[in-house]
């Protein structure tokens, strides 16, 4: 009998966290968890996986609920702090990074320079880290699965055409669903709340996710990541908006032949991709039912009313640290108008004083990344506390 894979969790809690779960309780002969980790604000959550997986190894970032964390789980090695949950990375044959924002870079890092295969989900470690990350993927036994339904999509695309022809590729599209505000204008969007923004036609994800998903920032900072995935130009890299979220993404080659993945909206198929490659699941998670799908719709993506998508194609055309600078303001941005501080349609006028202002630095090392996140966010503090 085949020993199971093992499977190290980043983020447990959150909704990529506990849909890998459910992956993994699907087919438990085939997976075992030996590492769970959670920022820590659902400790109770982190606790019940913990018992309910068996793993013997458990992190919290927060360091200060490490000792709550360790007397709850007698027997349990707990971790803590950032360097301990990107330890996890090294404890398993596949570590899934669900942890959200930029705090993934760590555990990035650590999972490839380990020479385990990386199910990323983080999109911002990859965007904001990318010439470091470039330098680990290196690192033998290193492998990098994507688990964004676009990415994942363009990467069975890839895998399904010629490998040794990458120079074949035409465009890579990314599909985009439009959010709650498709075909809205942007003077339509300037009373929009905090409940509007989280209303999403077709996916079910975190706040932070489904706010950039509303501003199509989370579109612009996908096709960032597709450049670093696939060493695609940006010129052949495009985006449209397909509001049944059945195709995720597709490849056109040089010969014009397109090469499309289709499926229901649902994250764990990608996840559990990621999970058995280059295998692939024996469960199936979102077939279609063809006798009932009436129709596919595709349309541009309007640039007026949803900037933030042309500032992620100028922030990845500029390259160095401009993209984490990018990251780092939206984060920033995002949280103020969940909060309160300011408008959603004041979220791309932010992001854009803020990429003005980059200073043009050039990372070389994590703790430059690091650095240049930290400045990127005091400035976009900076300018949401001038517009007060």
């Amino acid at each position: 009998m085949t020993a199971p894979v093992t499977v190290a969790l980043a983020g447990s809690t959150g909704s990529i966290g506990t849909q890998t779960l459910d992956v993994v309780a699907a087919e438990p002969d085939r997976y075992r968890v030996v590492a769970l980790g959670a920022g820590g604000g659902n400790l109770d959550l982190l606790v019940a996986q913990a018992r309910a997986t068996g793993a013997p190894v458990v992190a919290v970032a927060d360091e200060a609920q490490a000792s709550a964390l360790g007397a709850q789980l007698p027997g349990v090695e707990v971790r803590a702090g950032t360097d301990g949950l990107a330890s996890l990375g090294a404890e398993a044959d596949v570590c899934v990074n669900g942890v959200v924002g930029f705090a993934g870079l760590h555990v990035t890092l650590a999972t490839l320079a380990a020479g385990r295969r990386l199910a990323l989900a983080n999109k911002e470690s990859l965007i904001a880290g990318g010439p470091v990350v470039r330098q680990v993927r290196a690192t033998p036994g290193a492998e990098l699965v994507p688990v964004d339904s676009e990415h994942c999509a363009v990467h069975m695309c890839l895998r399904s055409a010629d490998p040794d022809g990458p120079d074949r590729v035409g465009r890579v599209v990314l599909t985009a669903s439009g959010g709650p505000f498709r075909g809205r204008r942007r003077d339509e969007l300037a009373a929009v709340t905090v409940t509007d923004a989280l209303a999403h036609p077709t996916w079910a994800m975190g706040p932070k996710i489904t706010v950039d998903s509303s501003t199509l920032m989370n579109k612009g900072l996908e096709v960032i990541e597709a450049h670093e995935l696939f060493a695609v130009p940006y010129d052949r890299i495009e985006v449209v908006v397909h509001p049944q979220s059945i195709v995720h993404s597709m490849v056109e080659f040089t010969d014009g032949a397109t090469l499309a993945q289709l499926s229901m909206p649902d994250m764990r198929l990608p996840i559990a991709y990621a999970l058995a490659y280059p295998d692939r699941s024996t469960v199936a998670t979102g077939p279609i039912d063809w006798a009932t799908l009436s129709r596919l719709d595709f349309e541009a993506p309007d640039h007026e009313a949803f900037p933030c998508l042309g500032l992620a194609y100028a922030a990845g055309r500029a390259g160095g640290g401009a993209p984490a600078w990018l990251n780092a303001a939206n984060e920033v941005a995002v949280a103020a108008f969940l909060d309160g501080r300011i408008r959603w349609i004041t979220i791309p006028d932010v992001l854009d004083e803020a990429l003005s202002r980059h200073d043009g630095a050039h990372p070389d090392s994590a703790e430059a990344v690091i650095e240049i996140d930290r400045r990127g966010r005091e400035v976009a503090h900076r300018i949401i506390s001038e517009r007060a």
